[in-house]
């Protein structure tokens, strides 16, 4: 087998990068791929990472920080690739571009349904927090 490539989003992997997170579940109603793109793009766009394997793109993972927490979203990983390690070499990449530049910790949500996801967050250091997790949509559904 191939080794995982891991770099930095370009646009000709826009559409390959839509069909893998459709293909995860990732892409839900509130969820617009295309402006969720955009908007990371103007923000640290070197911390959107794609994994590529053969050429193609099969894993991603959108690193943030905002100076007080690190952030994870989209991270993915194909169905035929998944328990191959990608996923973990993906999440050590971003935090490794999350600390180098001071990040204390590293916060992300999943959905509670997604049981699997959570066991692997734990299977590489991550923990539960004794929090509530809040949102406020700022931008009308029609507006994205």
């Amino acid at each position: 087998m191939s080794e995982l490539i891991i770099r930095p989003y370009q646009d000709t992997d826009r559409k390959n990068v839509i069909e893998l997170w459709s293909e995860c579940g990732l892409i839900v109603p509130q969820n617009n791929p295309e402006r969720d793109i955009e908007r990371k793009l103007k923000v640290n766009p070197e911390w959107f990472l794609v994994g590529e394997l053969d050429s193609s793109v099969v894993a991603t993972c959108m690193a943030g920080y905002e100076g007080h927490r690190g952030w994870i979203n989209y991270l993915a990983v194909s169905p035929r690739y998944r328990r191959q390690g990608f996923a973990t070499q993906i999440m050590l990449e971003a935090e490794k571009r999350l600390r180098d530049v001071g990040c204390p910790k590293i916060n992300l949500q999943i959905r509670t349904s997604n049981t699997d996801v959570a066991e692997f967050y734990k299977a590489i250091g991550f923990s539960e927090d004794n929090v509530i997790s809040m949102g406020k949509r700022m931008i009308k559904d029609n507006e994205r």
